[in-house]
């Protein structure tokens, strides 16, 4: 039995905490916010919102593994049959089929699409400018970046392939992501795991056993004091609204024209909202310096299309800046292996959607915190190291509300 330390209690954190306990460690995790989740957090009250659009990929590793000891819960899935379906915003205005770039694209191999190039450059050789534009466009549904065709051409394609596969891999919890790490808390503590919630860290513990580090990426720069710690990320308008329904209403639309995406989260999970309500998501990426106005404006635009007379519906509505918050973006010529590393040496590992492990969004988190809990169980098992002696701590409350810019904590 090792002691473990995990300083973080969202998805990468749980997922630490409870691969540890069931290897046998004796695990304490440090969560900074009264609640548990991290940016998996859902809001209470009548308005079940994440922090931006949400979605299970049924592929990835994390699935399995959630699957096996019972913790996604009631899933919805993506309504196919839902009336007014996917409408995409192309050309100025709403249309319901596709371009012929997207379906071309989609059908190409990841192994075809080279890591050393730009996505727009490679993409408009074979779709032409306009189309790999478009393609690029669409890509923020799952990358919330301001210029998808900036990013390795490799890195998007995966991800092309993965949004694009029918029918639809994305499942989303019943209830909002909040449920999921409500059940991994649960999980982790039924293992003996011990959680303090409200806990800053300020200094990491000496001499004792390993810690896996599952923050922000700008969060473990500052308590690690490594400015190394620095990887692409991006920057995106979340806007939520509470509408009275409307038949007719999409469940979704896709932007082409500039990165967006709108979900009618409703459409295939009723009790995220009061009855006869509906409720509706947007994440528009800007670039950095870019004001958030700009994109609120951009969106009620589309707004106006596809869900009309939504200004008079309106019964709740919330906006805030996402930044630096939305993942690890592979530039050209880069991969996630050249990302910062999972083993900081001197027992200390990293977790997180920014580090170097493979993987699509929250899998990236998944899969970090895996490796980070092996290389740690292993490194104790070779030196028989045992024990640990607490962190520096002090404790405070962290809510966000409103229209604040969300932001992470320097530590958690």
């Amino acid at each position: 039995m090792q002691q473990l330390t995990v300083i973080g209690g969202g998805f990468a954190g749980l997922t630490a905490a409870v691969s540890a306990a069931e290897a046998g460690a004796r695990v304490t995790l440090y969560e900074a916010h009264r609640t548990l989740g991290g940016r998996a957090r859902t809001a209470q009250g009548p308005y079940r919102v994440n922090e931006g659009p949400h979605a299970f990929y049924r592929c990835g590793p994390h699935w399995s593994w959630l699957t096996a000891r019972g913790l996604t819960g009631p899933l919805a899935r993506v309504p196919l049959r839902d009336a007014a379906g996917l409408r995409l915003h192309h050309g100025g205005r709403l249309r319901g089929l596709p371009p012929r770039a997207l379906l071309r694209l989609a059908l190409r191999p990841v192994a075809d699409a080279p890591v050393d190039r730009d996505f727009h450059s490679w993409a408009a050789g074979l779709v032409g400018a306009d189309g790999a534009r478009a393609v690029a466009n669409l890509l923020a549904v799952a990358l919330f970046h301001h210029d998808v065709g900036s990013l390795s051409a490799a890195f998007v394609q995966e991800r092309l392939r993965r949004v694009a596969k029918l029918p639809p891999e994305a499942v989303f919890p019943r209830g909002g992501w909040q449920s999921v790490t409500d059940r991994m808390a649960d999980r982790a503590r039924s293992l003996g795991v011990r959680i303090e919630t409200g806990a800053r860290i300020e200094a990491l513990p000496k001499g004792g056993g390993p810690v896996v580090v599952a923050t922000s990426l700008a969060a473990a720069r500052t308590l690690l004091g490594d400015p190394a710690l620095t990887w692409q990320s991006g920057r995106t308008v979340l806007l939520d609204l509470a509408l009275r329904e409307r038949r007719g209403d999409p469940y979704a639309i896709s932007d082409l024209d500039e990165p967006g995406w709108f979900e009618r989260f409703t459409a295939q999970d009723r009790s995220l909202a009061p009855a006869e309500q509906s409720l509706v998501q947007a994440q528009l990426p800007i670039a950095p310096g870019q004001d958030r106005a700009v994109a609120v404006a951009r969106a009620e635009r589309v707004l106006d299309l596809g869900f009309p007379g939504w200004r008079e519906r309106s019964v709740w509505r919330r906006e805030a800046v996402a930044d630096g918050r939305t993942g690890a973006l592979d530039l050209p010529g880069t991969t996630w292996r050249d990302r910062p590393a999972i083993d900081r040496g001197d027992g200390v590992y990293l977790a997180g959607d920014q580090v170097s492990a493979p993987g699509v969004l929250s899998e990236v988190s998944f899969n970090s915190a895996i490796e980070a809990v092996a290389l740690a169980m292993r490194s104790t098992a070779r030196t028989g190291t045992a024990g640990s002696t607490a962190p520096t701590r002090t404790t405070r409350t962290t809510r966000t509300t409103g229209t604040t810019t969300i932001t992470e904590p320097t530590g958690t």
